[in-house]
């Protein structure tokens, strides 16, 4: 259910503020310590961004996808790794519980992810799973405790989660039939306090300072079995309807980190002078502004009316998925010639410019490959006749 628009309108001014006045300054920070500062985190919890799409009948704000997308276009124009912060409690790590949860589960878990007591994380990903994310390995095998509780006991190995190292809960992929394909997949809340989970130690990365992925294991893990979401075998398809939701958040950031380097980009442009005049009145560093500016637009456009659609119910994979693979796509064209625009100054880290350029990387790889989207794109298209 949306918000009142008087009262959208005031979250996303504050947002906004957020990003200027508190987040911005802080950046080459938190690339130097690869850390968010406690008093930060603090902060976004207080304005509620770690419950934005988490019903208000269990303490979240509620926020429609349209609503969800337009804060995580003002969370783009900052470092990634502030919104990674509260993103899995908002996305991933929470719209499984949120799809598939029972009332019980739903009431244990939900009030603490939106308020940000817990923060929550998705482990999909394998040491040799990636892509083909329906052949996991993890294995959760139906048993009792000692006590002779129902339980399914829970071993193998996710890689590169998001969050791990400070997550409180997972929701985890692990194969409970004998099906080797997607149909044998099934998915668990695994509290972070059970015996026999280890997480590894963070991964050192190439941007995204900040937003740590690691591994976490399973040894033997007895998670009880009302703590399976949905029936045996539902897994995967919870799996990709969580990241159909999750691929058009990405698309909106990409917007946003887009829509920050244009801005900076038009302000370097007008301020650096060559050949006694403005680099920007030259027709050259135009025609990249255009370029960059139009691509802007379209990404803009993809997200917010494919959002619109999710929210009056209509199936929007093939859309979710054309809105990852060209967003994903158009941020890096408009991050390498942000760089081209600054010239030298572009690969100094003292301007950030390099630093976003790393940043936005990631969104090609990350809750789908561009190749991976343009699998969906094409057989949806072909599902629905052209």
């Amino acid at each position: 259910m949306a918000l009142d628009p008087d009262t959208f309108d005031a979250l996303i001014d504050t947002v906004r503020r957020f990003v200027a006045e508190r987040l911005r300054p802080l950046e080459a920070a938190v690339e130097e310590a690869d850390a968010i500062p406690d008093a930060v985190v603090a902060e976004m919890k207080d304005m509620g961004l770690f419950g934005l799409s988490i019903a208000e009948e269990f303490g979240g704000l509620g926020l429609d996808m349209v609503e969800e997308c337009r804060v995580a276009i003002e969370m783009g124009r900052t470092t990634p790794a502030f919104r990674s912060t509260f993103g899995t409690n908002v996305g991933i790590g929470s719209q499984g519980l949120v799809m598939a949860g029972t009332d019980e589960q739903k009431a244990m878990w939900l009030p603490k992810i939106a308020s940000g007591e817990i923060v929550t994380s998705f482990a999909l990903t394998e040491p040799d799973v990636g892509s083909d994310s329906g052949s996991v390995k993890t294995r959760a095998v139906r048993a009792r405790d000692e006590d002779g509780g129902d339980v399914y006991r829970l071993s193998g190995t996710k890689r590169y989660i998001t969050n791990a190292d400070k997550a409180q809960l997972f929701t985890v992929m692990a194969r409970t039939g004998e099906d080797k394909g997607a149909r044998g997949v099934s998915a668990f809340l695994v509290p972070k306090d059970l015996p026999g989970i280890t997480i590894g130690e963070p991964e050192k990365k190439m941007g995204q300072k900040g937003a740590k992925v690691a591994d976490v294991h399973f040894d033997d893990v007895p998670v009880p079995a009302a703590n399976r979401l949905g029936a045996e075998g539902e897994g995967f398809k919870i799996a990709m309807r969580v990241l159909d939701r999750g691929r058009l958040h990405i698309s909106a950031v990409c917007v946003g980190v887009a829509e920050r380097l244009i801005a900076d980009s038009v302000a370097y442009a007008g301020s650096r002078s060559q050949f006694g005049q403005p680099i920007a009145g030259h027709q050259l560093i135009q025609g990249m502004i255009a370029d960059m500016k139009t691509e802007a637009l379209v990404a803009r456009a993809m997200v917010l009316e494919t959002a619109g659609k999710k929210d009056r119910g209509e199936d929007v994979v093939l859309e979710s998925a054309a809105a990852k693979y060209f967003a994903s796509e158009m941020v890096g064209r408009v991050a390498d010639k942000a760089v081209q625009i600054y010239g030298g100054a572009g690969y100094i880290a003292d301007y950030g410019i390099e630093r976003l350029y790393r940043d936005v990387r990631l969104f090609r790889i990350y809750e789908g490959t561009s190749q991976i989207q343009q699998v969906i794109i094409a057989r949806e298209t072909m599902k629905r006749g052209g």
